[in-house]
């Protein structure tokens, strides 16, 4: 199992991974629209905020999400760790149920290109 601290890192990693993105993934995370990301197998939701390809403000809270998020992301701490370091793919994860992804229809043709 994933601790906190390597999917706080994750995390930030995929936010650097956003921000040195180029093309149509770079297009996609330039959103500007909160963010969550629960881990069932750590109870506990990270959230922030997905601005200019960037995470920004990221905190993490015991639980389920308090709040509804634009975007929603519920996986477990080691499929979060695999999707950052590429050896989990985002489509596969989705397909799967390993990952499950909830955003608004207009937010979900956005982020195509990054499935």
């Amino acid at each position: 199992m994933a601790t906190i601290e390597e999917c706080r890192t994750a995390l930030e990693q995929l936010s650097r991974n956003l921000a040195g993105a180029n093309g149509d993934v770079r297009k996609a995370a330039a959103l500007d629209r909160s963010l969550s990301c629960h881990l069932t197998d750590l109870d506990l939701t990270f959230t922030g905020r997905l601005t200019d390809g960037q995470l920004t403000g990221i905190t993490d809270t015991p639980g389920a999400p308090t709040a509804k998020a634009d975007i929603r992301l519920t996986t477990t701490g080691h499929d979060l760790l695999a999707l950052v370091d590429g050896t989990l793919a985002f489509p596969t994860a989705w397909a799967t149920g390993r990952l499950k992804l909830d955003a608004s229809f207009l937010d979900l043709l956005r982020l195509r290109s990054l499935l």
